[in-house]
């Protein structure tokens, strides 16, 4: 199966994306991610001012299958949460890249990014899966 893949985020192994969107980063699933949890019903996100602590679970997303914890890719704090996926969590499925993303932070330190793979890796990772 062929996955979506952003070229200008970057990824951990645990199939969660980091990208950096001015003085700010996104984090998100993964399409591969979403695939993998079918159907999401119910996400729950961290507000405003949370701490979220690198490789340590900082959220949750249900699908029809199961409950699996989204692991944080860096050492961040939270400046925004996505409030549509309160209402919408499918949004994780159309649109894991854009319209589904998971919280807005500021990094604790920028080279955090360097230990995360660039699309190119991402993609041989998912392909050897």
């Amino acid at each position: 199966m062929e996955y979506r893949i952003d070229a200008a985020a970057r990824y951990s192994r645990t199939h969660e994306w980091v990208r950096i969107e001015g003085a700010e980063a996104v984090i998100g699933v993964s399409d591969y991610a979403q695939h993998s949890l079918s159907d999401v019903v119910f996400v729950e996100v961290p507000g405003p001012g949370t701490t979220i602590t690198r490789e340590k679970p900082f959220t949750v997303i249900e699908s029809v299958k199961a409950a699996e914890d989204v692991i944080a890719p860096v050492n961040a704090t939270v400046s925004a949460k996505n409030t549509r996926l309160e209402k919408e969590p499918e949004l994780v499925n159309k649109d894991p890249f854009g319209e589904g993303w998971l919280v807005r932070v500021k990094l604790a330190d920028a080279k955090e990014l360097d230990a995360l793979m660039d699309a190119a890796a991402y993609r041989k990772f998912v392909e050897s899966l």
